[in-house]
């Protein structure tokens, strides 16, 4: 959750890690923190924004070559200036900032306590430190030492950057469960949540692995595991240009990421799908082709809007590859005994690649014998690097909280796995399957058709924007795409909205409907048009308003609404990554037109890295 950062070398350490932190705002913002070698520690941090930490900072002398940065989510200890990272340990020679949750930290602290210790905020990240302090004093050891052997009694997900006061040029770094890079420039070492941070100064990083200790210099990193023996760092090239990360003239990331969907998409399919020669070319996938074609049971698992995303690639593979698939969200999965065998294909999906409960649930499925393959986005990511095989997204870096680009992403690799394997194992007629390789590759096209007619979402948008509750219907492939428009609304501008099957609106949500109610069908043209159709006309009986999303030329859909947004013709199995536009910009211009941040809305954050 939170967003951590790290700089030692000749260059001025404060700036490079304000500039981090603002990177890193998506992922944590309840307060924020720096702690800077400056003549002995000082720690500065402010309940709010970066910017709010700033404006105290003016003036003060900042000066330093080494220094730790943190934003926070909370978690244990509600947000404050007291509960900002960093944190000191009693004796102020060391500072700590920490990314994860400490579960069995009220022992620890029980046991501090008992021994004098006293804290000064709610949070486990202070016990932590002055746990690692007390074991470095009473063992008389170094603070490398008393890091490996405090880790060792923790039980939780962590990341961990501490300062000691009589080291400053020195930084310690331990992982477990949440992500940490290492940037390597020339006599200089740059640290991050994710490689942002230092992307305007090095593009070579080291992607930290659960339970290894980092010891970094300015000219020196040093990787060990918990056992004290050292490993190689394994040094790997960034792929990623600083534009990626920067507004680029958009008011919003979200709105640049929303209208970046034609590139994203196209960037997805590029290199690997070639309608003229009827090709799908993913080497991630193929070596794993004969036991996705032989799988009994293909379970994909994810969270939030990932969820959404294999919710409707259940659709896809089960009618193009004749396979059972289920859908899990990982949150549940995890922690029930379900039934796994060996031969079993689960299908990872994610966006940040760091998702903990995702992670737990597949190495759980991985010790039972499953073949794991991953759809992530992040290069380097844990699911990516636990997964047997898989396919990244290339969907490039997603800031805004509210995950869109990444949804479109997904499904498109998704689709084109089912394409693949239904195509190997012959469960998709030849006319069929050239058919839906063209009407894929005209996709990024008619994302960009739907994007130009935005100004008229807009007005929509402002025409609804004071409504109190929402409700989403549809049916079949669109079914999951109402899921995730009200899942944007709910996000972006704190509505109440529910998505619901169509056909589920008489078992419970038509006692709803008044006049008070907007009601969005996504009723593109497909094999349940005509149904959904009724559906229309069972809330306008009610004096409903209705609201849809339809395919254009829709006369009859178009004569039951109040309100339409418009999205080309296509195929009912991609028409998803066209319906689901709309109701982003929906959701978008109505958060913004509620005054609301919809880059990085209240309570959430972007990477779910702690339960």
């Amino acid at each position: 959750m939170c967003g951590i950062v790290g700089y030692t070398g000749p260059r001025e350490a404060y700036p490079i890690i304000i500039k981090g932190l603002k990177r890193l705002e998506y992922r944590g913002y309840d307060s924020t923190g720096v702690a800077l070698q400056n003549g002995g520690l000082k720690v500065y941090k402010k309940k709010g924004k970066v910017a709010d930490l700033e404006e105290t900072l003016v003036g003060k002398n900042l000066h330093a070559h080494a220094g730790i940065g943190h934003t926070r989510w909370a978690t244990h200890g509600e947000p404050s200036d007291l509960n900002a990272h960093p944190h000191r340990s009693s004796s102020g020679k060391l500072a700590m900032i920490h990314n994860g949750i400490i579960e069995n930290y009220s022992q620890l602290k029980k046991e501090l306590t008992n021994k004098g210790y006293q804290f000064s905020s709610e949070t486990d990240t202070e016990v932590l430190l002055n746990f690692i302090e007390e074991i470095r004093n009473n063992n008389q050891c170094d603070l490398e030492e008393a890091v490996r052997i405090a880790l060792k009694r923790v039980t939780g997900a962590y990341v961990i950057l501490l300062l000691d006061e009589d080291k400053p040029e020195t930084i310690i770094a331990a992982r477990k469960g949440s992500p940490l890079v290492i940037g390597i420039g020339k006599g200089e070492h740059f640290l991050g949540s994710d490689a942002s941070p230092m992307l305007e100064y090095t593009k070579e990083v080291v992607y930290v692995n659960d339970y290894e200790l980092a010891i970094i210099k300015p000219d020196e990193l040093i990787l060990k595991n918990l056992g004290n023996e050292k490993i190689t760092p394994y040094v790997q090239r960034l792929d990623l240009e600083l534009a990626a990360i920067e507004k680029g003239g958009y008011e919003h990331f979200m709105l640049k990421e929303i209208f970046e969907q034609p590139q994203t998409i196209y960037d997805c399919l590029r290199g690997r799908l070639d309608a003229t020669e009827g090709t799908i070319t993913m080497s991630g996938i193929q070596q794993y082709a004969e036991q996705l074609v032989s799988a009994n049971r293909i379970i994909m698992i994810a969270c939030g809007t990932s969820w959404h995303a294999g919710l409707a690639a259940e659709y896809i593979f089960e009618e193009l590859c004749r396979i059972n698939v289920e859908v899990e969200y990982a949150s549940e999965f995890r922690y029930r005994n379900p039934v796994i065998n060996p031969g079993d294909v689960i299908i990872a999906i994610s966006q940040s690649g760091e998702t903990a409960d995702t992670l737990v649930a597949i190495e759980n499925a991985k010790s039972k014998g499953a073949i794991i393959l991953g759809v992530v986005n992040v290069v380097g990511s844990s699911i990516a690097r636990t997964s047997h095989g898989g396919a990244y997204t290339h969907a490039g870096p997603e800031i805004g909280v509210a995950s869109t680009k990444a949804f479109t992403a997904q499904l498109a690799v998704l689709t084109m796995i089912a394409l693949k394997i239904g195509y190997i194992k012959g469960t998709i007629p030849q006319q069929r399957y050239m058919h839906l390789l063209n009407e894929l590759q005209e996709i990024p096209e008619k994302v960009a058709w739907v994007l130009k007619r935005s100004g008229h979402i807009k007005a929509v948008a402002e025409k609804y924007k004071d409504a109190r509750d929402f409700l989403y219907l549809g049916r079949g492939y669109n079914f999951p795409v109402a899921l995730e428009g009200a899942l944007k609304l709910k996000e972006i501008s704190y509505i109440h909205a529910e998505g619901y099957p169509a056909a589920e609106m008489k078992h419970g949500p038509i006692a709803l409907v008044d006049e008070e109610l907007p009601v969005v069908f996504v009723a593109t043209k497909d094999s349940y048009h005509e149904k959904i159709v009724s559906n229309m006309q069972e809330i306008r009986a009610r004096k409903g308003t209705v609201i849809s999303v339809i395919t254009e030329g829709d006369e009859v859909s178009t004569e039951l609404s109040d309100d339409v947004m418009i999205v080309p013709e296509a195929d009912e199995i991609l028409a998803p990554m066209l319906s689901v536009v709309p109701l982003q910009l929906l959701a978008y211009y109505i958060g913004v037109a509620k005054g609301c941040d919809v880059d990085k809305p209240r309570n959430l954050a972007k990477s779910v890295t702690v339960e």
